[in-house]
């Protein structure tokens, strides 16, 4: 989570962060703003800061230690998730760890919305209600859509337009909602 959003979550504002820490309201505005990234401020900043905030430096840090994989090992790993877990448990798990909002918070959409395509999806099939705490994030999607890496390569190779057209008008449409292009998830090895 970043520092802006959890300043706008506890509803404190960078002045009275820089008054609570001693940290200058610039550099604070700066980390806020991204400009300053806050991994490379000294350890004195970020502990001022996490103190003043009554939170740990580690949660102050969690973002930058959670590396970014590729968005198709991502979905792979959620793919094989969902097989080991069943669609209910699956549903359950994601939905507990509150991963859709965290990404969303990271600025990592595509994995944000789809994870919520996928809970989505399997609710439907499923015929369980949608949990209402994404709403906010359901009337946004990506701004270009993102194939399937095979798909990519098959366009590449062949040239041909209609290979992105049929995989488009056949996606999943919890999917293809948020501009993922995605047409099986249980097809994994």
């Amino acid at each position: 989570m970043t520092l802006k959003n959890i300043l706008n979550r506890m509803n404190i504002s960078q002045y009275k962060l820089s008054t609570l820490s001693g940290v200058p309201y610039t550099t604070i505005n700066d980390i806020c703003n991204e400009k300053t990234n806050l991994k490379n401020c000294s350890a004195e900043t970020v502990y001022k800061i996490a103190k003043s905030l009554n939170i740990t430096m580690e949660y102050l840090l969690e973002d930058f230690m959670e590396e970014r994989c590729s968005f198709e090992l991502f979905k792979s790993n959620v793919c094989h998730k969902l097989k080991e877990l069943s669609d209910i448990n699956f549903i359950i798990d994601v939905l507990e760890s509150h991963d859709i909002r965290r990404y969303y918070e990271k600025n990592w959409y595509p994995e944000s919305f789809y994870l919520l395509a996928m809970v989505d999806y399997l609710s439907r099939i499923n015929n369980i209600p949608l949990c209402n705490d994404y709403d906010d994030l359901r009337c946004q999607k990506l701004k270009n859509s993102i194939y399937p890496a095979g798909i990519i390569a098959l366009y590449s190779i062949n040239n041909d337009e209609n290979i992105k057209i049929q995989a488009y008008q056949t996606s999943i449409p919890e999917f293809k909602k948020y501009n993922i292009i995605e047409r099986d998830i249980r097809d994994v090895i």
